[in-house]
């Protein structure tokens, strides 16, 4: 194992009511609150500049901020930064005065300026902006509801990212989906993102990285005729080692059944690490992931920089770019979201996508090829919780807007219709909300043998969500892999099913076919059951059949991950017991200011910081100690306290993690800290407690154990390790936060062994200490 940077934590939603109106907004620390963004009369004719010179006398900043964000469809994301209409004629208002403005005075009047935002205007085309100044932006929606798709494209060239986002905020649903249906940017020599298409890309995750689970999930996959975008893994260790080896696996598959030209694959790691992975082992890496945020203070977050990412741009020269992953909420849950509301800043990250996607070109061109980049976004709509948005309907309408503003962007864009099992959006709510997202047409859809991830825990869309898809509005799958399925044999001439549909261990007779294995075929079919099986009992499951028609998942398969579905939501509502705690030794309970569990879920920012009496206990602890201890342990229940109750979990995670921190010469404080509703960053808040002082050069150690998102089954921990000196934990030169932090994800004993797991985060943080 090898860190992962942390890149998201929650932040604070809001409450509201049945109808969607804002009630009250969080602003700050917890517990103080404001109400929502509410909207005085609007004068005849007046538009947001002009507005604002009669309410605040002139250019207000934060309030212009708040009047973009009213303008939006109600999310409790916008209402947890105060940037969320009061009530819908709030909402109205805000938008009639949208309306109302002119492009050039929206362009003239940024709602946010960096670097990030420089480097985007340069993509825009002068000349096609120049057309389109003096309309307002009521104007622009209207051209583009009614104009050919080629018109559309003409504009959206000379369109910023502001400009879309503003658009997009004065459209239903319905004209959002009439829009998104409208306009494509297909990849370059491929039917991927063209009209009538639907893609997939399989994300074969494993909780251990294991190559097998990883290979059985593509096999299952295109045995129901899935996956043509590209086979994308969400590893759990980003060492190089491993990356590489994951890597290996997947280009493998891909050359063995010669499709190497046809598709990508990728091991969605940090780009330091695919290019680190690339390095070592030339041409085994195939197109490079990387999470964009809408900001500069964001990215670093991600450990991104934009001269990191021009580097990176330029070295594509090849016939696969860059994969870029967005998602709304991203930013404020990382705390910097600048003001701004979560629309206008997901399509920041489409203009700072469109910008790389440029470079690609130049780079691709200053290698004396054609200016074809393959680049693409995927955005993971309702990946970060219910600080963001909690509703079905939410779901669909920030889909439905991301699809829009992606293909203004002139990008090919792709969705992860997701939640996570804390959200009000069931397993049967996901079907509904593909039905309402898939008429937009975005180019592809993620792809799983069952909607529940079985490393990452959260709810997704299944091959057989796909094959419904298909059949219920007629989209196709690229035509090269269309031709390949048939002749893997699981469709026939006709594209029907054929006998072998659903069933991996077909496809995988396949695979060892084509390398060289003249086996019988029973003594393959039975290899591949072995394998299956070995498969299923790491917890990973595979689609074998299907039910009474073809886009039903087996019965059986089915209870399974109903049965995963109803564990997870026992587990978020469930709280470490007075008993467990007992048994960690030497415990010193501690709180957040988090009123309850319910609180803690819902309002996660409640769980980011210790209440007073808290405080209180750290500080005496810190002086009773006398600067005698350089590491401290740190236990938070985090999302499914169980992870950590559960026999063979973390008893033996903290014997063997003492015991390998003795033998390399750190002192650990005895005392473990147990943190009742903690988050990662109440561990922050103790290293800065315990730990701060500005003439301290020396690094000091803080290990978080925090209970891990449920619904994978395994009941996993994290532990989080954090280094930095003493003068570091005060601030110095910048406050302690997720990017100086890494992350062993999937601890449990049916996943990442504790044992190994404690061995691996010993050495960490000596890598951590060396800096």
């Amino acid at each position: 194992m090898q860190p992962q940077r942390v890149v998201s934590e929650a932040s604070s939603p809001t409450s509201a009511s049945a109808d969607g109106r804002l009630e009250e907004a969080a602003s700050g620390s917890p517990g103080s609150l404001e109400k929502g963004v509410g909207l005085l009369e609007v004068l005849p004719e007046e538009d947001v500049l002009g507005y604002l010179k009669r309410v605040s006398g002139g250019f207000e900043l934060r309030l212009y901020q708040q009047i973009l964000g009213a303008a939006n469809a109600f999310k409790e994301g916008d209402a947890s930064i105060g940037v969320a209409a009061a009530d819908a004629q709030s909402r109205a208002n805000a938008r009639t005065l949208l309306a109302r403005t002119r492009l050039a005075d929206l362009h003239a009047h940024p709602p946010l300026e960096d670097r990030l935002h420089a480097f985007m205007l340069e993509a825009i085309d002068a000349d096609a902006q120049a057309l389109t100044a003096d309309w307002t932006l009521g104007r622009l929606k209207d051209f583009l509801l009614s104009a050919s798709e080629e018109e559309v494209k003409s504009v959206c060239a000379g369109l910023g990212s502001d400009a879309i986002a503003c658009a997009v905020k004065l459209m239903s649903d319905e004209e959002l989906t009439a829009l998104g249906s409208k306009v494509f940017h297909p990849l370059p020599g491929s039917n991927l993102g063209a009209r009538g298409y639907l893609g997939a890309r399989i994300q074969p995750n494993s909780p251990t990285d294991h190559p097998d689970d990883i290979r059985w999930q593509v096999f299952n996959g295109w045995s129901f005729a899935v996956g043509d975008v590209v086979l994308g893994t969400n590893p759990v260790s980003s060492a190089p080692t491993s990356v590489a080896a994951v890597e290996a696996a997947l280009h493998d598959i891909l050359v063995t059944f010669g499709l190497e030209e046809v598709m990508p694959h990728c091991v969605l790691a940090h780009i330091d690490v695919q290019a680190r992975v690339e390095e070592l082992q030339p041409g085994t890496t195939g197109i490079w992931f990387q999470s964009i945020a809408g900001t500069d203070a964001a990215n670093r977050t991600f450990d991104l920089t934009l001269e990191k990412m021009l580097e990176y741009a330029a070295r594509r020269t090849g016939r696969f770019g860059l994969y870029f992953e967005t998602g709304q909420g991203a930013d404020a849950t990382n705390g910097q979201h600048g003001g701004c509301d979560m629309v206008l800043l997901e399509s920041r990250k489409y203009g700072f996508a469109r910008a790389l996607k440029r470079r690609v070109a130049l780079a691709q061109m200053g290698a004396g090829l054609k200016g074809e980049p393959w680049v693409h976004v995927n955005d993971v709509a309702g990946f970060i919780g219910p600080e963001v948005f909690r509703t079905r309907e939410q779901l669909v309408r920030c889909c439905l807007e991301d699809i829009v503003m992606g293909k203004l962007h002139g990008l090919m864009i792709g969705l992860d219709i997701c939640s996570t099992l804390h959200m009000d959006v069931t397993l049967d709510d996901l079907g509904w909300c593909q039905d309402r997202i898939a008429p937009a047409s975005p180019g592809y859809l993620m792809a799983l043998p069952t909607r529940n991830d079985p490393m990452l825990s959260y709810l997704t869309t299944a091959f057989q969500d796909h094959v419904r898809l298909r059949e219920r509005l007629g989209y196709r799958v690229d035509d090269r892999m269309w031709a390949f399925f048939q002749q893997l044999g699981v469709i026939d001439a006709q594209g029907r099913p054929t006998e072998h549909f659903g069933d991996p261990r077909w496809v995988y007779a396949q695979y060892r076919r084509r390398k060289g294995d003249t086996r019988a075929e029973a003594e393959l079919l039975a290899e591949a059951e072995r394998g299956m099986a070995e498969v299923s009992a790491r917890s990973v499951a595979l689609a074998l059949g299907h039910g009474e028609h073809a886009w039903e998942m087996a019965p059986g398969l089915a209870r399974e991950v109903r049965g995963h579905y109803e564990d997870a939501k026992t587990g978020i509502w469930t709280e470490l017991s007075p008993r467990f705690i007992e048994t960690i030794p030497q415990a010193v309970r501690l709180r957040t200011q988090a009123v309850d569990r319910r609180d803690y879920i819902l309002h996660p920012v409640s769980g980011e910081r210790l209440d007073a009496e808290s405080v209180s206990r750290v500080e005496a602890l810190r002086l009773r100690r006398e600067a005698r201890w350089d590491a401290q342990i740190v236990i938070s229940d985090g999302l499914d306290p169980r992870s950590l109750m559960d026999e063979g979990h973390l008893g033996p995670f903290l014997e063997a993690l003492t015991r390998e921190l003795e033998a390399h010469n750190y002192r650990v404080a005895p005392e473990h800290l147990v943190v009742s509703c903690g988050r990662v960053r109440a561990g922050y808040q103790v290293g800065e407690l315990l730990f701060g002082d500005e003439a301290d050069t020396l690094p000091r150690a803080l290990i978080h154990v925090v209970g891990e998102r449920p619904g994978s089954g395994h009941h996993s921990f994290s532990v989080y390790l954090t280094a930095p000196s003493g003068r570091g934990w005060m601030g110095s030169p910048r406050p302690v936060d997720h990017d100086v932090t890494c992350v062993i994800a999937g601890i449990s004993d049916t996943s990442v062994r504790p044992q190994g797991a404690a061995l691996e985060a010993v050495r960490i943080l000596g890598e951590l200490c060396r800096g």
